[in-house]
């Protein structure tokens, strides 16, 4: 028996980079995936190596969610996980940070993680069960000068996981956030090299995130809900 026979899966982002990674695994391990993504020709070629369905889907866009959740009920008649990984990244501190630029991360970082998340909670609290995951990062744990609205945003995301966890645990939906460190991404691409500050002395691929959100997409996290999951390499132990 596979680890997620059964369920089906909504990740957002999924187009490549962590949300590529998760939908893979998700299908390998038995469930149902869609992959949702703005980046419509990319996320097709995704889908199709992950065996996955792909859904062109603007996470900002509450008609769009709508949409999503639509089709996936009234193909599967169900939703078990919600991973919420889609995400933009800019350099600019709050000097620098432009109203148009902050605006940006917010709608897709944050609004789109809240989007989600009461998207799919109707189909959830009929099922009685579900689990949501939200990826926010190690710059929702500590201040994030260099990339101010990115990290204002992954804190917003660690806040809405707990405060959505107290709300939907009484339906036996299950709400965590993970915390990725330097992960080798397209997001990620020209980064400085961050290996000094990291205890185990390397950067992580994608798949490392996806197999902690197979764990929590899975029945073995029950009793996980509102915590904080940290894939960093000790960075900030």
């Amino acid at each position: 028996m596979q680890r997620l026979d059964g369920k089906v899966a909504i990740v957002t982002g999924g187009a490549r980079g962590m949300g590529a990674a998760e939908g893979r695994l998700f299908a390998a391990e038995g469930a149902t995936v869609y992959l949702t993504d703005v980046l419509a020709e990319e996320g097709r070629l995704t889908a199709k190596d992950a065996d996955a369905t792909f859904l062109e889907h603007d996470v900002t866009q509450p008609d769009q969610w709508k949409a999503v959740v639509d089709q996936v009920l009234a193909e599967q008649g169900r939703i078990d996980v919600l991973v919420n990984n889609a995400g933009i990244f800019r350099w600019a501190d709050v000097l620098d940070t432009t109203l148009e630029t902050w605006n940006q991360i917010l709608a897709v970082n944050q609004t789109g993680v809240f989007l989600g998340m009461q998207s799919v909670a109707p189909a959830m609290i009929e099922q009685g069960t579900g689990s949501i995951i939200n990826i926010s990062s190690v710059g929702g744990l500590s201040g994030s000068g260099p990339c101010f609205a990115y990290g204002a945003t992954k804190w917003a995301v660690r806040g809405m996981t707990k405060g959505a966890a107290q709300t939907l645990g009484k339906h036996g939906i299950r709400v965590n956030s993970i915390h990725p460190g330097w992960i080798e991404t397209p997001m990620t691409e020209g980064f400085p090299d961050l290996t000094g500050s990291i205890p185990l002395g390397r950067s992580a691929g994608p798949e490392e995130v996806a197999l902690q959100a197979l764990w929590l997409a899975s029945d073995e996290s029950r009793y996980s809900s509102g915590a904080e999951f940290i894939i960093d390499g000790g960075m900030t132990a």
